[in-house]
């Protein structure tokens, strides 16, 4: 971890200062832009199954709209901050704008850890949070989905209660859904299959055969267990993943230098992402301290966990060997960080397009459900596959023409076409 204080909303302003810079934004749009344009902060009171009443912490933050309704995740994390929750909705305003899709950017969260909570509980929980909300976000307001520690089964409880308040269906309101209740064929596989769809066209560009390639990934969630998937499918080779330990309230990296065995881990890996240390290790992997995955001599790096993991304290334990690093997290990488990747030619997809391809499903699932008609797996994907390969090229072009590392690239694409729609809506 970095040794100063991290704050990722400090962290969000400075990479669009740099934007703004490059685009000599005028005063006013800086100030539009650099903050959020609406913020909720609320109390949820929720009856714990002893009988006594808890009072939980929640958050909804709508950075901007001009492009369309917001869009993004609800966390339940026992860390949430407001500030993260800024951070990620302003991330999400970039990433919607990068793939070009007609949405804004928001975020929501929850402060609890949902290892400690009853399904009873937590369904009461979902339900306060868009008690606390109903005005304020819908199909044509704000869109919300699934994130970090909440699922389809908590999504299908907030809607059953905004269609409760609203007397009515409004299977638009939010994504993430079971494709049985109008979710998405493709959804699950979408964000991590988007950072392989992207790290596929990077490998043509450095003209890199991906069965010559081995990555190490942080993070064994839904991101990172589909993205291995993919890109164990397309011939490449994982050594390692590291994930938190619930039992130990730690973090490990588990490594086979043959490669991992994708079935067998998941067979022995809880619905938080958590692998089994004991059977791990019977099963011939290694247990290593958490932070292990950074420093594999392999050619891909994948963080799909949280914020804030390459840092420069460790960045310089980064591998020669490593030529890419393809960010299935939301803001992985701390800006000093990413000084020294660039100085050492890494190429780097960054995170809001490498992880879009979560939020272009959900983008697609929200139009499935408003006009009440639904794609095969095989549409979905392939239109995924085409949103997703067309917002790389346009970022790498970018790079390529005038010189400059991706991340810039894709935050001048994303800053400018967020930045016009507020000129042509005569905002500024």
């Amino acid at each position: 971890m970095n040794s100063k204080p991290f704050n990722p909303f400090a962290m969000a302003q400075a990479q669009f200062d740099r934007a703004a810079d490059f685009l000599s934004l005028d005063a006013a749009m800086r100030d539009l832009l650099r903050f959020p344009m609406r913020e909720y902060q609320f109390n949820i009171p929720v009856r714990m199954d002893d009988g006594t009443v808890k009072i939980f912490r929640g958050f909804r933050v709508q950075h901007n709209d001009a492009r369309g309704p917001g869009k993004g995740g609800i966390r339940f994390h026992p860390h949430e901050t407001i500030d993260t929750v800024r951070a990620l909705s302003m991330w999400m305003t970039w990433k919607c704008s990068v793939v070009d899709i007609p949405l804004g950017g928001s975020k929501g969260g929850v402060v609890c850890d949902p290892h400690n909570l009853s399904m009873r509980e937590q369904e009461n929980l979902c339900r306060g949070w868009v008690r606390q909300l109903s005005k304020d976000i819908g199909p044509l307001i704000d869109v919300p989905a699934p994130d970090v520690m909440t699922s389809a089964q908590h999504m299908l409880w907030m809607l059953d209660e905004f269609e409760t308040i609203n007397r009515g269906h409004y299977p638009g309101l939010i994504t993430g859904k079971p494709v049985g209740m109008g979710g998405s064929l493709g959804r699950t596989e979408a964000t991590g299959y988007g950072v392989i769809f992207t790290l596929r066209e990077a490998l043509k560009e450095l003209n890199i055969k991906v069965e010559n390639t081995m990555a190490s990934v942080q993070g064994f969630g839904n991101v990172a267990q589909y993205a291995i998937q993919l890109y164990q499918q397309i011939g490449g080779k994982v050594i390692c993943v590291s994930c938190w330990d619930q039992t130990d309230q730690t973090s490990y990296t588990f490594r086979k230098m043959s490669g991992i065995d994708l079935q067998a881990l998941l067979k022995i890996t809880d619905r938080f992402g958590g692998i089994d240390k004991n059977q791990a290790k019977a099963m011939g992997y290694e247990i290593l301290h958490g932070d292990a995955w950074i420093e594999q001599d392999v050619d891909i790096l994948i963080p799909a966990a949280l914020e804030n993991q390459i840092t420069a304290d460790n960045v310089g334990r980064i591998a020669p060997r490593v030529k890419l690093i393809a960010e299935g997290a939301n803001g992985p990488t701390t800006p000093d960080a990413d000084q020294i990747i660039a100085q050492r030619k890494i190429f780097m997809i960054p995170d809001f397009l490498a992880n879009a391809g979560g939020v272009t499903c959900s983008y697609f699932e929200q139009v499935q459900s408003n006009m009440n008609y639904f794609w095969e797996k095989d549409e979905v994907l392939g239109k995924l596959d085409l949103k997703m390969t067309s917002a790389f090229h346009s970022v790498s072009e970018l790079a390529r023409k005038r010189n400059i590392y991706m991340r810039d690239a894709a935050y001048f694409i994303a800053v400018n076409r967020v930045a016009q729609a507020c000129r042509d809506r005569g905002w500024v």
